[in-house]
């Protein structure tokens, strides 16, 4: 088992953000609600108490009995951490005079102190506070303070017990890589042993044992983290996986071969399934957006489980299912209605008396790619932009029909080639043609035309919860809007969406 250190959460948006830093450093961490977490083991080296956006004099804030930690394992509490720690043991803490919101300028009070080794004297970090830490207990010592925060930082004298005011996490607190370094390294003794290529090995050996020689049928989607779950469970269970890869007619252009194709080429054992009539007449008259994502999901199970049934002895089903959607089905706030549907095959381990196998469900999407690169998956898969489950269908508004379907995977094809061809792919997070439900006057030749109209979508992001549109030379799109004009019969008119989420989605449906 890997030396770990234990990220207690109190509803700090910042809380995956800590976890992908200490996980950036080699370092395993596991994140737990404050209120819910496992028995603390010898592979525990340490724990991080979370920001909140509760203030400790609330009523209803998380006030947990930290008597089992304090003291026993290396402490750090951020932010509001920090705060808890100075409340429940004799400090205080108060509203702010000034909310420190933003940049700000830490000094190192106390040299000494092992958080703060080989960081500067004085540096910028990042505040998001409402309350300060008017006065610590006798036993604490301020090692870190801002021009308007005495309290920057502190340390339990006699103890492995540190709070810092500010958020290392964040990208405008400089050195805050190197301070977690310090406190997951240096201070907790971590070995920095967290590695793609160690993920692999033990995940390999977890799944022979889990598994042993009984089948396991997976649902492929063409999207990285299908694949790299894939990939991990061939190389542990071999010709014992099946995978499925269904055809639901929403594709991008050519994509069920080409996918397939690579699949085949891996030495994946796949069956693929043309289904798309069946998703076409189930799609027949209905333009509510949800009704839509509904009729897809319900009809990948039908032919997912029609398929499924065909192997014999199928006892496991795996899903790609990553770190962040375990994290938000047992949040602190409680299930999270962000997680959506057609991530995993909702239904089917029920309906087919299957346990569920889930290799990649310690893993970010980032630490995804890595390992994917690790295991030598080819770049037109690890590569690829996110594409939503329902694929185009949901990139058509309105009703879907075999007919729109042709007119926008030409569109789209066209677009995406052309950021291939211009170096422009890999700078955008996703990207893609929308089809709208209105037709425009246009003119070809000496004649009128009335035809329909798309949106070109192109967003920059790190993660998909925020994004800003791309700002593309004219000159690119000038000549993505002739080509869809002048190649694709059917559409005469291109727009650029220019909306950044929030407040706009990256889909439009």
């Amino acid at each position: 088992m890997h030396q770990k250190v234990v990220i207690l959460d109190f509803g700090s948006q910042y809380t995956q953000l800590i976890a992908r830093r200490i996980r950036e450093l080699n370092v395993y961490c596991e994140i737990y609600p404050y209120n819910h977490y496992p028995e603390l083991d010898s592979t525990v080296k340490g724990i991080i108490l979370s920001g909140s956006p509760f203030s400790v004099r609330d009523p209803k804030a998380p006030m947990p009995d930290l008597s089992g930690i304090k003291g026993k394992y290396p402490l750090l509490g951020i932010c509001y951490g920090a705060q808890l720690l100075s409340h429940t043991n004799g400090g205080e803490v108060l509203p702010s005079k000034i909310r420190e919101y933003g940049r700000a300028t830490m000094e190192v009070v106390d040299s000494t102190c092992p958080l703060f080794k080989d960081l500067s004297a004085s540096s910028q970090v990042w505040m998001s506070h409402g309350d300060t830490i008017a006065k610590v207990p006798d036993n604490f010592k301020i090692t870190a303070s801002t021009a308007d925060v005495k309290v920057g930082a502190f340390q339990v004298l006699g103890e492995k017990t540190y709070g810092i005011q500010f958020h290392p996490e964040v990208y405008h607190s400089t050195e805050g890589s190197r301070l977690l370094k310090n406190f997951v390294v240096g201070i907790c003794g971590c070995d920095q042993s967290w590695t793609p290529a160690s993920f692999i090995e033990e995940s390999i050996a977890m799944l022979r044992k889990t598994i042993g020689n009984d089948k396991v049928v997976l649902g492929l989607s063409g999207g990285v983290d299908s694949s790299v779950a894939a990939i991990l469970l061939h190389k542990a269970i071999g010709k014992n996986l099946t995978c499925i890869f269904v055809d639901n007619g929403l594709l991008r252009k050519n994509e069920f071969h080409d996918v397939l194709d690579s699949y085949q080429h891996l030495g994946l054992n796949v069956i693929g399934v043309d289904a798309s009539q069946k998703f076409y007449d189930d799609l027949k008259g209905v333009t509510d957006p949800e009704a839509k994502r509904k009729a897809i999901g319900r009809d990948f199970v039908e032919v997912f489980d029609v398929e499924a049934k065909k192997l014999t002895d199928v006892k496991w089903l795996g899903q790609g299912t990553i770190y962040p959607d375990v994290i938000e089905s047992v949040s602190v706030k409680g299930p999270s209605a962000t997680i959506k549907s057609h991530h995993n095959v909702g239904g089917l381990p029920e309906k087919m008396n299957l346990k569920v196998i889930e290799p990649l469900k310690l893993l970010f999407k980032d630490e995804v790619r890595l390992v994917g690169k690790e295991l030598g998956l080819p770049v037109a898969i690890l590569g690829r932009h996110p594409f939503p489950g329902p694929g185009l269908g949901i990139r058509i508004l309105g009703e879907v029909t075999a007919e729109k379907v042709k007119l926008l995977q030409e569109a789209d094809s066209i677009y995406v080639q052309g950021l291939k061809e211009t170096g422009l792919y890999e700078k955008i997070w996703q990207a893609g043609v929308i089809l709208l439900p209105v037709q425009s006057v246009g003119v070809m030749g000496d004649e009128r035309t009335y035809e329909f109209v798309v949106a070109l979508r192109a967003v920059t992001s790190t993660d998909g919860m925020t994004a800003d549109w791309y700002p593309f030379p004219h000159e690119f799109l000038a000549r993505i809007s002739n080509e869809i004009i002048n190649r694709v019969k059917g559409i005469n008119r291109v727009v650029y969406d220019v909306s950044s989420k929030p407040p706009a989605t990256i889909e439009w449906e």
